[in-house]
């Protein structure tokens, strides 16, 4: 039984950070949260009323030069992440830092090197791959059980639009939403060599304004001959659509949406279920903690993570790869890209 336990800092508070805060304090004993941080620092303070949290600041610097402090949570802005990947691992801090790691690949490849010059570890937020039956489908298809996989599907869509400022900063669809199903490709089938990608704007015009769009469909070429299909959308009126199939020689395994209840009602006008989750939150909240979990784990046993900073950026080479084809109306090699 571990007794030791890892200090760490969290370093935005907004959305997502204030998640992991919570989860750190109440969900993972392995985890000594000693400070959170935001530029906003109205909003640190709320968080940190809210838990009991007594260090707060500004500045991130402050933590770095704290030699108690052996890791970081980053859940800041986007934009923001490379820097502070870049000067916590020379620093020495460990690293988890919510995806994407960065817009531009050669920020990424900036943040790699500085972690790649030091010992420190870094963890990529893709939470999904922690999901229980996503795991379970996985192993189901690399036992061989079934035979080698064939067809991948996948189904992604949100309940609503998020907030359009939002938008207008996150990459758009393919770096955005579709980021996690690039990730979770990979993570069920393997590397991909050649993606094609259509789309177009249902639901609100607005978006043509910026450039995005809010409704796709992108097929995938597999290095070991398998192919799949990948579609979103950001507004399900029924709730937040979350499914995987892996179709095999000698079967298939496949994880359907998980209802809020497993009860069915029914009467003289038939059967009817429980609802979706709404969103993310809920729908992978579980997720969430063992990510940051198996994280600090790595941490205290000097273990590999989970989902390195090469899987970050190969998630983001796809979401590249899915807009020039796009834009350009033709399937695209992962080898245009770089």
């Amino acid at each position: 039984m571990k007794t030791r336990k890892v200090n760490i800092a969290v370093i935005g508070t907004g959305r997502m950070g204030s998640v992991h805060v919570a989860n750190l304090i109440r969900n993972i004993p392995e985890a000594n949260l000693v400070a959170i941080c935001d530029i906003r620092l109205d909003v640190a303070n709320q968080v940190a009323e809210d838990l009991g949290i007594e260090r707060v600041v500004q500045d991130y610097h402050e933590l770095l030069i704290d030699k108690e402090i052996e890791a970081v949570l980053i859940a800041t802005s986007t934009n923001t992440h490379a820097d502070i990947i870049i000067d916590c691992a020379k620093a020495g801090k460990h690293i988890f830092c919510e995806k994407p790691l960065a817009l531009e690949l050669d920020r990424i490849d900036e943040a790699l090197s500085a972690v790649e010059k030091t010992s420190v570890k870094l963890q990529v937020g893709f939470n999904r791959r922690f999901d229980k039956s996503f795991q379970k489908v996985r192993e189901i298809v690399h036992s061989g059980q079934i035979g080698r996989p064939s067809i991948l599907r996948i189904t992604n869509r949100d309940p609503e639009l998020p907030n359009k400022e939002f938008l207008k900063v996150s990459g758009g669809m393919f770096l955005d939403m579709t980021i996690h199903d690039f990730d979770m490709a990979r993570f069920q089938i393997g590397e991909v060599d050649e993606v094609y990608a259509i789309g177009n704007v249902m639901i609100d015009p607005e978006l043509n304004s910026f450039g995005d769009i809010d409704t796709d469909i992108v097929t995938l070429k597999f290095s070991n001959g398998a192919i799949g299909a990948i579609d979103n959308s950001r507004q399900a009126v029924y709730g937040y659509d979350q499914r995987l199939e892996v179709f095999c020689l000698n079967g298939m395994a496949k994880a359907d949406n998980e209802m809020e209840n497993t009860v069915t009602t029914g009467n003289s006008s038939g059967f009817s279920a429980s609802r979706l989750p709404f969103f993310f939150m809920q729908r992978y909240a579980p997720c969430y903690v063992e990510e940051v979990r198996q994280f600090i784990e790595c941490v205290l046993d000097d273990l590999p993570t989970p989902t390195t900073g090469d899987d970050g950026r190969k998630a983001v080479v796809l979401g590249y790869a899915a807009w020039k084809s796009f834009h350009e109306n033709r399937p695209v090699k992962i080898s245009e890209i770089g």
